[in-house]
Protein backbone atom coordinates (compact mmCIF):
# COMPACT_ATOMS: atom_id res chain seq x y z
CA UNK A 1 0.00 0.00 0.00
CA UNK A 2 2.78 2.33 0.05
CA UNK A 3 4.81 3.58 -3.11
CA UNK A 4 8.17 5.03 -3.07
CA UNK A 5 8.78 8.79 -3.63
CA UNK A 6 10.23 10.13 -6.59
CA UNK A 7 11.24 13.77 -7.39
CA UNK A 8 10.89 17.01 -4.47
CA UNK A 9 8.34 17.30 -1.95
CA UNK A 10 5.95 19.94 -2.09
CA UNK A 11 3.20 21.49 -0.20
CA UNK A 12 -0.24 21.56 -1.86
CA UNK A 13 -1.00 24.64 -0.64
CA UNK A 14 1.77 26.24 -2.62
CA UNK A 15 1.87 24.29 -5.72
CA UNK A 16 -0.99 22.21 -7.34
CA UNK A 17 -0.69 18.67 -7.85
CA UNK A 18 -1.18 17.89 -11.64
CA UNK A 19 0.72 16.03 -14.51
CA UNK A 20 2.05 17.10 -17.83
CA UNK A 21 -0.93 17.52 -20.22
CA UNK A 22 -3.95 17.78 -18.19
CA UNK A 23 -6.39 20.59 -17.38
CA UNK A 24 -6.98 20.02 -13.92
CA UNK A 25 -5.10 19.77 -10.98
CA UNK A 26 -5.93 18.66 -7.22
CA UNK A 27 -4.99 21.71 -4.52
CA UNK A 28 -7.41 23.09 -1.94
CA UNK A 29 -6.75 26.51 -3.90
CA UNK A 30 -10.17 26.77 -5.92
CA UNK A 31 -9.88 30.75 -6.52
CA UNK A 32 -7.77 33.33 -6.29
CA UNK A 33 -6.42 33.46 -2.51
CA UNK A 34 -9.21 31.20 -1.62
CA UNK A 35 -7.90 28.08 0.26
CA UNK A 36 -10.71 25.18 1.10
CA UNK A 37 -10.58 22.65 3.65
CA UNK A 38 -10.51 20.04 1.95
CA UNK A 39 -8.49 19.14 -1.66
CA UNK A 40 -10.33 19.63 -4.76
CA UNK A 41 -10.26 18.67 -8.29
CA UNK A 42 -10.02 22.02 -10.16
CA UNK A 43 -10.56 22.43 -13.63
CA UNK A 44 -9.00 25.51 -15.73
CA UNK A 45 -11.61 24.84 -18.86
CA UNK A 46 -13.84 28.02 -19.21
CA UNK A 47 -12.14 29.35 -16.33
CA UNK A 48 -10.73 28.25 -12.70
CA UNK A 49 -13.44 26.04 -11.39
CA UNK A 50 -13.14 24.05 -8.49
CA UNK A 51 -15.75 20.78 -9.24
CA UNK A 52 -15.57 17.68 -6.81
CA UNK A 53 -14.62 18.04 -3.29
CA UNK A 54 -12.47 15.16 -2.31
CA UNK A 55 -13.11 14.26 1.71
CA UNK A 56 -11.35 11.56 3.60
CA UNK A 57 -13.63 9.52 5.44
CA UNK A 58 -13.25 7.97 8.43
CA UNK A 59 -14.54 3.91 8.53
CA UNK A 60 -15.92 4.06 11.86
CA UNK A 61 -18.20 7.45 11.77
CA UNK A 62 -18.21 8.24 8.08
CA UNK A 63 -17.33 11.59 9.05
CA UNK A 64 -14.50 13.45 7.55
CA UNK A 65 -11.00 12.35 8.62
CA UNK A 66 -8.15 14.19 10.05
CA UNK A 67 -5.42 14.10 7.67
CA UNK A 68 -1.83 14.99 6.09
CA UNK A 69 -1.28 15.66 2.70
CA UNK A 70 2.20 14.70 1.58
CA UNK A 71 2.89 15.46 -2.41
CA UNK A 72 5.95 14.29 -5.00
CA UNK A 73 5.69 14.31 -8.88
CA UNK A 74 4.23 11.36 -9.11
CA UNK A 75 1.90 10.79 -6.43
CA UNK A 76 -0.22 12.69 -3.66
CA UNK A 77 -1.23 10.97 -0.36
CA UNK A 78 -3.60 11.50 2.68
CA UNK A 79 -2.12 10.29 5.50
CA UNK A 80 -4.22 9.55 8.99
CA UNK A 81 -3.76 7.52 12.59
CA UNK A 82 -5.99 4.68 10.39
CA UNK A 83 -5.04 4.57 7.11
CA UNK A 84 -4.56 6.02 3.81
CA UNK A 85 -5.59 7.37 0.57
CA UNK A 86 -3.39 7.65 -2.69
CA UNK A 87 -4.16 9.43 -6.19
CA UNK A 88 -1.74 9.43 -9.08
CA UNK A 89 -2.52 10.66 -12.76
CA UNK A 90 -3.27 7.91 -15.23
CA UNK A 91 -3.48 10.01 -18.26
CA UNK A 92 -4.24 13.82 -18.28
CA UNK A 93 -7.62 13.46 -18.01
CA UNK A 94 -7.79 10.51 -15.39
CA UNK A 95 -6.94 10.02 -11.35
CA UNK A 96 -6.66 6.76 -10.04
CA UNK A 97 -7.92 6.80 -5.95
CA UNK A 98 -7.21 3.64 -3.85
CA UNK A 99 -7.38 3.74 0.42
CA UNK A 100 -6.99 1.59 2.92
CA UNK A 101 -8.39 2.70 6.36
CA UNK A 102 -9.78 5.39 5.35
CA UNK A 103 -13.06 6.00 2.75
CA UNK A 104 -12.85 8.39 0.30
CA UNK A 105 -16.26 11.20 -0.28
CA UNK A 106 -16.35 12.64 -3.91
CA UNK A 107 -18.71 15.76 -3.65
CA UNK A 108 -19.70 18.41 -6.14
CA UNK A 109 -18.51 21.77 -4.70
CA UNK A 110 -21.39 23.82 -5.47
CA UNK A 111 -23.99 22.76 -3.73
CA UNK A 112 -26.82 24.85 -5.73
CA UNK A 113 -27.83 23.56 -9.09
CA UNK A 114 -29.62 26.78 -11.66
CA UNK A 115 -30.47 26.14 -15.10
CA UNK A 116 -27.31 28.12 -15.69
CA UNK A 117 -24.95 26.87 -13.16
CA UNK A 118 -23.60 24.44 -10.44
CA UNK A 119 -23.22 20.46 -11.11
CA UNK A 120 -26.17 17.77 -11.79
CA UNK A 121 -25.49 13.83 -10.41
CA UNK A 122 -26.82 11.34 -11.54
CA UNK A 123 -25.70 7.28 -11.94
CA UNK A 124 -25.21 6.35 -15.57
CA UNK A 125 -26.22 2.61 -16.35
CA UNK A 126 -24.43 2.75 -19.72
CA UNK A 127 -21.18 2.77 -17.90
CA UNK A 128 -21.49 1.53 -14.52
CA UNK A 129 -20.38 4.72 -13.37
CA UNK A 130 -21.60 7.79 -11.44
CA UNK A 131 -21.00 11.06 -13.43
CA UNK A 132 -21.50 14.89 -12.13
CA UNK A 133 -21.45 17.74 -15.39
CA UNK A 134 -20.84 20.94 -14.58
CA UNK A 135 -21.72 23.70 -16.42
CA UNK A 136 -18.76 26.27 -15.22
CA UNK A 137 -15.95 23.64 -17.15
CA UNK A 138 -18.63 22.44 -19.91
CA UNK A 139 -17.37 18.84 -19.32
CA UNK A 140 -18.22 15.75 -17.43
CA UNK A 141 -16.65 14.03 -14.28
CA UNK A 142 -17.17 10.35 -14.48
CA UNK A 143 -16.09 8.42 -11.07
CA UNK A 144 -15.83 4.53 -11.73
CA UNK A 145 -15.73 2.05 -8.54
CA UNK A 146 -12.97 -0.52 -9.22
CA UNK A 147 -12.84 -2.17 -6.12
CA UNK A 148 -14.48 -1.48 -2.29
CA UNK A 149 -17.78 -0.47 -1.55
CA UNK A 150 -20.32 2.01 -2.59
CA UNK A 151 -21.19 3.10 0.89
CA UNK A 152 -23.72 5.77 0.09
CA UNK A 153 -24.43 8.31 -2.85
CA UNK A 154 -26.45 11.34 -2.59
CA UNK A 155 -28.28 13.65 -4.40
CA UNK A 156 -28.45 11.77 -7.43
CA UNK A 157 -31.04 13.67 -10.26
CA UNK A 158 -31.66 16.36 -7.71
CA UNK A 159 -32.06 20.00 -8.78
CA UNK A 160 -32.15 22.97 -6.92
CA UNK A 161 -29.95 22.64 -3.73
CA UNK A 162 -28.69 19.28 -2.40
CA UNK A 163 -25.96 17.58 -1.18
CA UNK A 164 -24.20 15.56 -4.27
CA UNK A 165 -21.96 12.87 -4.21
CA UNK A 166 -20.84 9.48 -3.38
CA UNK A 167 -18.92 8.17 -0.55
CA UNK A 168 -16.64 4.57 -0.81
CA UNK A 169 -15.38 1.82 1.71
CA UNK A 170 -13.41 -0.50 1.90
CA UNK A 171 -14.07 -4.07 1.84
CA UNK A 172 -13.51 -6.44 4.75
CA UNK A 173 -10.09 -7.47 3.96
CA UNK A 174 -9.10 -5.43 1.63
CA UNK A 175 -8.85 -1.81 0.29
CA UNK A 176 -10.91 0.36 -2.73
CA UNK A 177 -9.76 2.00 -5.70
CA UNK A 178 -11.91 4.33 -7.95
CA UNK A 179 -11.29 6.29 -11.20
CA UNK A 180 -11.97 9.57 -11.80
CA UNK A 181 -12.56 10.95 -15.38
CA UNK A 182 -12.93 14.21 -16.95
CA UNK A 183 -14.33 14.21 -20.47
CA UNK A 184 -16.52 15.48 -22.91
CA UNK A 185 -20.15 13.90 -23.34
CA UNK A 186 -18.78 10.39 -23.85
CA UNK A 187 -16.48 6.96 -24.23
CA UNK A 188 -16.48 3.62 -23.26
CA UNK A 189 -16.57 2.36 -19.81
CA UNK A 190 -13.56 2.97 -17.86
CA UNK A 191 -11.09 0.30 -17.86
CA UNK A 192 -7.73 0.49 -16.02
CA UNK A 193 -4.86 0.57 -17.57
CA UNK A 194 -2.21 -0.94 -15.74
CA UNK A 195 -2.49 -1.39 -11.79
CA UNK A 196 -1.75 1.62 -9.43
CA UNK A 197 1.90 0.88 -8.39
CA UNK A 198 2.30 0.70 -12.27
CA UNK A 199 0.49 3.72 -12.67
CA UNK A 200 2.49 5.86 -10.21
CA UNK A 201 6.02 4.63 -11.49
CA UNK A 202 5.15 5.75 -14.85
CA UNK A 203 4.11 9.23 -13.51
CA UNK A 204 7.44 9.37 -11.91
CA UNK A 205 9.17 8.29 -14.87
CA UNK A 206 7.77 11.10 -17.09
CA UNK A 207 8.82 13.47 -14.85
CA UNK A 208 12.07 12.12 -14.41
CA UNK A 209 12.75 12.07 -17.96
CA UNK A 210 11.52 15.85 -18.22
CA UNK A 211 13.92 17.01 -15.57
CA UNK A 212 16.41 15.08 -16.81
CA UNK A 213 16.07 17.26 -20.35
CA UNK A 214 15.53 20.53 -19.10
CA UNK A 215 17.95 20.08 -15.91
CA UNK A 216 20.32 18.12 -17.22
CA UNK A 217 23.25 20.74 -15.42
CA UNK A 218 21.40 20.20 -11.95
CA UNK A 219 23.56 19.64 -8.76
CA UNK A 220 23.71 20.60 -4.93
CA UNK A 221 24.48 24.01 -5.79
CA UNK A 222 21.27 24.26 -7.88
CA UNK A 223 18.64 22.25 -5.00
CA UNK A 224 15.75 24.12 -6.41
CA UNK A 225 15.89 22.86 -9.99
CA UNK A 226 13.57 19.50 -9.99
CA UNK A 227 11.08 21.60 -7.86
CA UNK A 228 11.21 24.63 -11.15
CA UNK A 229 11.13 21.96 -13.42
CA UNK A 230 8.11 20.42 -11.61
CA UNK A 231 6.03 23.80 -11.55
CA UNK A 232 6.45 23.54 -15.37
CA UNK A 233 5.86 20.28 -16.03
CA UNK A 234 2.79 20.44 -13.89
CA UNK A 235 1.77 23.65 -15.05
CA UNK A 236 1.63 22.31 -19.34
CA UNK A 237 -1.58 21.63 -20.87
CA UNK A 238 -2.22 19.85 -24.18
CA UNK A 239 -4.73 21.87 -26.96
CA UNK A 240 -7.67 22.44 -26.54
CA UNK A 241 -10.08 25.15 -27.01
CA UNK A 242 -8.02 28.41 -28.25
CA UNK A 243 -4.98 27.41 -27.05
CA UNK A 244 -3.49 25.78 -30.50
CA UNK A 245 -0.62 23.99 -29.19
CA UNK A 246 0.96 22.79 -25.49
CA UNK A 247 0.96 24.95 -23.59
CA UNK A 248 2.78 26.05 -20.55
CA UNK A 249 0.00 27.69 -18.35
CA UNK A 250 1.78 30.78 -16.10
CA UNK A 251 0.09 28.85 -13.26
CA UNK A 252 -2.14 26.05 -12.24
CA UNK A 253 -4.20 28.40 -9.88
CA UNK A 254 -5.80 31.33 -10.76
CA UNK A 255 -3.14 32.76 -12.88
CA UNK A 256 -4.16 29.91 -15.63
CA UNK A 257 -3.65 32.09 -18.95
CA UNK A 258 -0.38 32.34 -21.58
CA UNK A 259 0.38 35.81 -21.41
CA UNK A 260 2.09 37.59 -24.53
CA UNK A 261 5.54 38.05 -22.22
CA UNK A 262 5.54 35.46 -19.55
CA UNK A 263 5.73 33.02 -22.19
CA UNK A 264 9.04 34.17 -23.33
CA UNK A 265 11.22 32.81 -20.47
CA UNK A 266 9.28 29.42 -20.17
CA UNK A 267 10.06 29.11 -24.32
CA UNK A 268 13.94 30.03 -22.76
CA UNK A 269 14.31 27.56 -19.62
CA UNK A 270 12.74 24.66 -22.45
CA UNK A 271 14.85 25.60 -25.46
CA UNK A 272 17.68 23.31 -24.45
CA UNK A 273 16.21 20.13 -23.13
CA UNK A 274 12.42 20.22 -25.13
CA UNK A 275 12.98 22.37 -28.49
CA UNK A 276 9.71 21.86 -29.73
CA UNK A 277 7.89 22.16 -26.63
CA UNK A 278 10.01 25.71 -26.83
CA UNK A 279 9.18 26.86 -29.66
CA UNK A 280 5.35 25.94 -28.60
CA UNK A 281 5.69 28.29 -26.31
CA UNK A 282 7.35 31.04 -28.11
CA UNK A 283 4.67 30.39 -30.99
CA UNK A 284 1.74 30.39 -29.27
CA UNK A 285 0.31 34.14 -28.95
CA UNK A 286 1.59 34.61 -32.16
CA UNK A 287 -1.47 32.20 -33.19
CA UNK A 288 -3.57 34.47 -32.46
CA UNK A 289 -2.03 38.09 -33.97
CA UNK A 290 -4.56 40.51 -34.87
CA UNK A 291 -4.54 41.91 -38.41
CA UNK A 292 -2.60 45.20 -37.12
CA UNK A 293 -0.06 42.86 -35.97
CA UNK A 294 -0.63 43.15 -32.28
CA UNK A 295 -0.18 40.27 -30.03
CA UNK A 296 -3.13 39.86 -27.59
CA UNK A 297 -2.93 40.13 -24.09
CA UNK A 298 -3.60 36.80 -22.78
CA UNK A 299 -4.44 33.20 -24.12
CA UNK A 300 -6.28 30.47 -22.24
CA UNK A 301 -8.90 27.64 -22.94
CA UNK A 302 -11.99 29.79 -23.74
CA UNK A 303 -11.03 33.30 -23.88
CA UNK A 304 -8.41 35.84 -26.05
CA UNK A 305 -7.99 39.05 -24.84
CA UNK A 306 -6.79 42.34 -26.77
CA UNK A 307 -7.55 44.85 -24.53
CA UNK A 308 -3.98 45.16 -23.58
CA UNK A 309 -1.12 44.27 -25.28
CA UNK A 310 2.67 43.32 -23.81
CA UNK A 311 6.32 44.60 -24.04
CA UNK A 312 7.72 43.89 -27.45
CA UNK A 313 10.47 41.47 -25.15
CA UNK A 314 10.21 38.93 -28.43
CA UNK A 315 12.95 39.87 -30.55
CA UNK A 316 15.41 39.63 -27.41
CA UNK A 317 13.78 36.93 -26.83
CA UNK A 318 14.21 34.77 -30.16
CA UNK A 319 17.82 35.64 -30.35
CA UNK A 320 18.65 34.24 -27.32
CA UNK A 321 16.36 31.28 -28.04
CA UNK A 322 17.72 30.89 -31.19
CA UNK A 323 21.33 30.61 -29.40
CA UNK A 324 19.94 28.12 -27.08
CA UNK A 325 17.74 25.50 -29.28
CA UNK A 326 20.00 22.35 -29.84
CA UNK A 327 19.98 22.79 -33.75
CA UNK A 328 18.78 25.93 -34.89
CA UNK A 329 15.80 26.87 -36.85
CA UNK A 330 15.41 26.01 -40.23
CA UNK A 331 14.77 28.52 -43.31
CA UNK A 332 11.52 27.66 -43.52
CA UNK A 333 11.19 28.15 -39.40
CA UNK A 334 12.85 31.50 -39.59
CA UNK A 335 11.06 33.06 -42.46
CA UNK A 336 8.00 32.02 -40.36
CA UNK A 337 8.92 33.66 -38.03
CA UNK A 338 10.62 36.44 -38.81
CA UNK A 339 7.02 38.07 -40.91
CA UNK A 340 5.26 37.59 -37.55
CA UNK A 341 7.99 39.38 -35.85
CA UNK A 342 7.83 42.17 -38.46
CA UNK A 343 4.03 42.70 -38.32
CA UNK A 344 4.55 42.66 -34.78
CA UNK A 345 7.11 45.36 -34.85
CA UNK A 346 5.16 47.17 -37.62
CA UNK A 347 2.37 47.08 -34.89
CA UNK A 348 4.78 49.45 -32.45
CA UNK A 349 6.32 51.82 -35.32
CA UNK A 350 2.27 52.91 -36.82
CA UNK A 351 -0.15 52.14 -34.47
CA UNK A 352 1.92 52.76 -31.29
CA UNK A 353 3.39 56.08 -32.34
CA UNK A 354 1.98 59.48 -32.17
CA UNK A 355 2.63 61.11 -35.72
CA UNK A 356 5.88 63.06 -36.31
CA UNK A 357 7.10 60.83 -33.51
CA UNK A 358 10.00 59.07 -33.26
CA UNK A 359 9.59 56.87 -30.23
CA UNK A 360 6.39 54.98 -29.65
CA UNK A 361 4.09 54.21 -26.56
CA UNK A 362 2.61 52.42 -24.12
CA UNK A 363 -1.55 53.48 -23.07
CA UNK A 364 -1.63 52.24 -20.11
CA UNK A 365 0.86 50.27 -17.21
CA UNK A 366 -0.75 46.87 -18.20
CA UNK A 367 1.30 47.12 -21.76
CA UNK A 368 4.20 47.67 -20.01
CA UNK A 369 3.71 44.25 -17.78
CA UNK A 370 4.35 46.47 -14.82
CA UNK A 371 0.94 47.09 -14.52
CA UNK A 372 1.04 49.52 -11.82
CA UNK A 373 4.43 51.02 -11.72
CA UNK A 374 5.22 54.69 -10.62
CA UNK A 375 6.24 55.45 -14.44
CA UNK A 376 2.84 55.59 -14.82
CA UNK A 377 1.66 57.41 -11.73
CA UNK A 378 1.17 60.66 -13.66
CA UNK A 379 -0.26 59.85 -16.74
CA UNK A 380 -0.86 56.57 -18.56
CA UNK A 381 -0.37 57.19 -22.55
CA UNK A 382 3.62 57.46 -21.95
CA UNK A 383 6.53 57.39 -23.95
CA UNK A 384 9.21 55.30 -21.88
CA UNK A 385 12.71 54.11 -22.10
CA UNK A 386 12.18 50.54 -21.55
CA UNK A 387 9.62 50.58 -24.55
CA UNK A 388 12.10 52.70 -26.63
CA UNK A 389 15.26 49.94 -25.74
CA UNK A 390 12.81 46.59 -26.30
CA UNK A 391 11.84 47.94 -29.59
CA UNK A 392 15.70 48.66 -30.50
CA UNK A 393 16.24 45.14 -29.72
CA UNK A 394 13.17 43.61 -31.70
CA UNK A 395 14.63 45.73 -34.84
CA UNK A 396 18.50 44.18 -34.66
CA UNK A 397 17.01 41.37 -34.49
CA UNK A 398 15.13 41.61 -37.46
CA UNK A 399 18.07 43.01 -39.11
CA UNK A 400 19.96 39.96 -38.13
CA UNK A 401 17.14 37.18 -39.53
CA UNK A 402 16.87 39.41 -42.44
CA UNK A 403 20.47 39.30 -43.20
CA UNK A 404 20.52 35.33 -42.71
CA UNK A 405 17.34 35.20 -45.10
CA UNK A 406 19.48 37.01 -47.70
CA UNK A 407 17.26 40.17 -47.46
CA UNK A 408 19.81 42.63 -47.64
CA UNK A 409 17.74 45.74 -48.12
CA UNK A 410 15.90 44.65 -45.50
CA UNK A 411 18.63 43.88 -43.17
CA UNK A 412 19.95 47.27 -43.87
CA UNK A 413 16.47 49.24 -43.32
CA UNK A 414 15.77 47.07 -39.89
CA UNK A 415 19.36 48.38 -39.20
CA UNK A 416 18.64 51.96 -39.85
CA UNK A 417 15.04 51.66 -37.97
CA UNK A 418 17.05 50.31 -35.24
CA UNK A 419 19.74 53.18 -35.04
CA UNK A 420 17.22 55.52 -35.63
CA UNK A 421 15.18 54.91 -32.42
CA UNK A 422 18.36 54.58 -30.61
CA UNK A 423 19.84 57.94 -31.29
CA UNK A 424 16.06 59.21 -30.14
CA UNK A 425 15.72 57.60 -26.68
CA UNK A 426 18.66 58.78 -25.94
CA UNK A 427 18.26 62.20 -27.08
CA UNK A 428 14.82 62.65 -26.02
CA UNK A 429 14.92 60.38 -22.86
CA UNK A 430 18.01 60.37 -21.35
CA UNK A 431 19.14 63.64 -18.80
CA UNK A 432 22.46 62.68 -18.36
CA UNK A 433 21.64 61.30 -15.18
CA UNK A 434 19.08 59.17 -15.70
CA UNK A 435 15.82 57.75 -18.12
CA UNK A 436 12.60 59.58 -18.15
CA UNK A 437 9.12 59.10 -19.09
CA UNK A 438 7.40 61.53 -21.32
CA UNK A 439 3.19 62.02 -21.79
CA UNK A 440 2.45 60.91 -25.24
CA UNK A 441 0.39 64.19 -26.01
CA UNK A 442 1.58 66.89 -24.22
CA UNK A 443 5.32 65.97 -23.72
CA UNK A 444 5.83 66.88 -19.78
CA UNK A 445 8.61 64.41 -18.74
CA UNK A 446 9.61 62.52 -15.44
CA UNK A 447 11.31 60.20 -13.34
CA UNK A 448 10.31 57.90 -10.78
CA UNK A 449 12.01 55.44 -8.39
CA UNK A 450 10.80 52.39 -10.09
CA UNK A 451 13.19 49.81 -11.50
CA UNK A 452 11.35 50.15 -14.66
CA UNK A 453 12.85 53.75 -15.59
CA UNK A 454 16.27 51.52 -15.70
CA UNK A 455 15.21 48.92 -17.76
CA UNK A 456 16.86 50.13 -20.65
CA UNK A 457 20.16 48.42 -19.73
CA UNK A 458 18.73 45.64 -21.74
CA UNK A 459 20.62 47.15 -24.64
CA UNK A 460 23.69 45.54 -22.72
CA UNK A 461 26.69 46.10 -25.25
CA UNK A 462 24.80 48.65 -27.38
CA UNK A 463 24.67 51.41 -24.85
CA UNK A 464 27.77 54.16 -24.28
CA UNK A 465 29.59 52.93 -21.36
CA UNK A 466 28.89 56.00 -19.63
CA UNK A 467 25.25 55.50 -19.34
CA UNK A 468 25.35 51.50 -18.75
CA UNK A 469 27.26 52.69 -15.74
CA UNK A 470 25.10 55.10 -14.64
CA UNK A 471 22.40 52.49 -14.82
CA UNK A 472 23.88 50.07 -13.32
CA UNK A 473 24.81 52.41 -9.96
CA UNK A 474 21.26 52.90 -10.20
CA UNK A 475 19.95 49.76 -10.23
CA UNK A 476 22.37 48.75 -7.01
CA UNK A 477 20.49 50.42 -4.84
CA UNK A 478 17.33 48.11 -5.89
CA UNK A 479 19.02 45.52 -4.46
CA UNK A 480 18.11 44.23 -1.34
CA UNK A 481 19.51 40.63 0.46
CA UNK A 482 16.61 38.99 -1.61
CA UNK A 483 16.72 40.57 -5.16
CA UNK A 484 15.96 43.82 -7.03
CA UNK A 485 13.34 45.68 -5.91
CA UNK A 486 11.08 46.98 -8.73
CA UNK A 487 10.68 50.03 -6.51
CA UNK A 488 13.37 51.75 -4.22
CA UNK A 489 12.48 50.07 -0.55
CA UNK A 490 13.00 54.08 0.77
CA UNK A 491 10.27 55.36 -1.80
CA UNK A 492 7.46 56.76 0.16
CA UNK A 493 5.22 54.68 -3.13
CA UNK A 494 6.81 51.59 -1.74
CA UNK A 495 4.39 48.89 -1.06
CA UNK A 496 5.79 45.53 0.71
CA UNK A 497 2.63 43.58 -1.35
CA UNK A 498 2.36 46.37 -4.10
CA UNK A 499 2.51 44.50 -7.38
CA UNK A 500 4.78 45.95 -9.34
CA UNK A 501 5.23 48.66 -6.95
CA UNK A 502 8.01 47.46 -4.48
CA UNK A 503 8.26 43.20 -4.66
CA UNK A 504 10.87 41.39 -6.32
CA UNK A 505 10.16 40.02 -9.65
CA UNK A 506 11.61 37.10 -12.14
CA UNK A 507 11.27 38.64 -15.32
CA UNK A 508 12.52 42.30 -14.22
CA UNK A 509 15.48 39.83 -12.53
CA UNK A 510 16.24 37.81 -15.93
CA UNK A 511 16.43 40.95 -18.15
CA UNK A 512 18.46 43.02 -15.92
CA UNK A 513 20.93 40.47 -15.37
CA UNK A 514 21.20 39.75 -19.17
CA UNK A 515 21.97 43.45 -19.58
CA UNK A 516 24.38 43.89 -17.29
CA UNK A 517 26.67 41.33 -18.04
CA UNK A 518 26.32 42.04 -21.94
CA UNK A 519 27.56 45.44 -20.78
CA UNK A 520 30.38 44.32 -18.77
CA UNK A 521 28.98 43.92 -15.55
CA UNK A 522 29.79 40.66 -14.67
CA UNK A 523 30.14 40.82 -11.00
CA UNK A 524 26.80 42.88 -10.57
CA UNK A 525 25.28 40.55 -12.72
CA UNK A 526 26.14 37.88 -10.65
CA UNK A 527 25.41 39.57 -7.59
CA UNK A 528 21.77 39.77 -9.12
CA UNK A 529 21.30 36.57 -10.01
CA UNK A 530 23.07 34.96 -7.01
CA UNK A 531 20.15 36.27 -4.49
CA UNK A 532 17.44 35.60 -7.19
CA UNK A 533 18.26 32.13 -6.87
CA UNK A 534 18.72 32.19 -3.14
CA UNK A 535 15.39 33.92 -2.92
CA UNK A 536 13.87 30.78 -5.08
CA UNK A 537 15.42 28.05 -3.02
CA UNK A 538 14.40 29.52 0.24
CA UNK A 539 10.78 30.51 -0.80
CA UNK A 540 9.93 28.98 -3.66
CA UNK A 541 8.49 30.26 -7.30
CA UNK A 542 5.85 32.40 -6.31
CA UNK A 543 4.44 35.40 -8.84
CA UNK A 544 6.28 38.05 -6.60
CA UNK A 545 8.32 38.02 -3.71
CA UNK A 546 8.45 41.18 -0.46
CA UNK A 547 11.45 42.83 -1.41
CA UNK A 548 12.43 42.84 2.75
CA UNK A 549 11.35 39.55 3.48
CA UNK A 550 11.42 37.25 0.58
CA UNK A 551 8.56 36.13 1.26
CA UNK A 552 6.50 34.99 -1.77
CA UNK A 553 3.51 36.54 -2.83
CA UNK A 554 -0.27 36.08 -4.83
CA UNK A 555 0.15 32.78 -7.15
CA UNK A 556 2.38 30.87 -5.34
CA UNK A 557 3.35 28.36 -7.89
CA UNK A 558 4.22 30.71 -10.98
CA UNK A 559 6.25 29.26 -14.23
CA UNK A 560 7.79 32.06 -15.36
CA UNK A 561 9.55 32.27 -12.02
CA UNK A 562 10.44 28.83 -12.08
CA UNK A 563 11.85 28.89 -15.38
CA UNK A 564 13.69 32.16 -14.49
CA UNK A 565 15.55 30.25 -11.95
CA UNK A 566 16.31 27.64 -13.85
CA UNK A 567 17.94 29.74 -16.53
CA UNK A 568 20.06 31.77 -14.20
CA UNK A 569 21.19 28.50 -12.29
CA UNK A 570 21.73 26.60 -15.38
CA UNK A 571 24.15 29.77 -16.40
CA UNK A 572 25.86 29.82 -12.92
CA UNK A 573 26.34 25.81 -13.18
CA UNK A 574 27.62 26.46 -16.59
CA UNK A 575 30.07 29.03 -15.90
CA UNK A 576 31.14 27.01 -12.40
CA UNK A 577 32.21 24.12 -14.71
CA UNK A 578 34.50 26.55 -16.87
Amino acid sequence: MTAAPSGPAFSVHDIPFSTYGSWFDISPVIAEKTYAEDLHLVSHQNGMHGVLRLVPLNPTTSGRAETRVEATPGLLSWIGESGRLDLAYESPDTVRLRGSGLGIGVFAAAQALTPFSGTYFFHDPAAGAHVFTSYETGRRYRVTVLAGTLAEAAGAQALGSADRGLAVTEEAGGGWEIAVEELDTARPPYAPSAAFDEIVASAQGAFADFVDAVAPWRSSATPAAELAAYVVWSATVRPTGLVTRPAVLMSKHWMDKVWSWDHCFNALALAPGCPELSLDQFALPFDHQDDSGALPDSVTHSEVLYNFVKPPIHGWAFGHLRRRLPAPPDRAQLAHFYGQLERWTNFWLTARRAPGAELPYYQHGNDSGWDNATTFDRERVVVTADLAAFLVLQLRELADLADELGEAEAARRWTAVAEETQTALLDQLWTGERFVARGAAGGDTWSSASLLDLMPIVLGEHLPGEISSALADHIKAHLTPYGLATELTTSPHYLADGYWRGPIWAPATVLVEDGLRRAGHHRLADDVSARFRALCETHGFAENFDALTGTGLRDRAYTWTASSYLLLAEAHAHRGSR
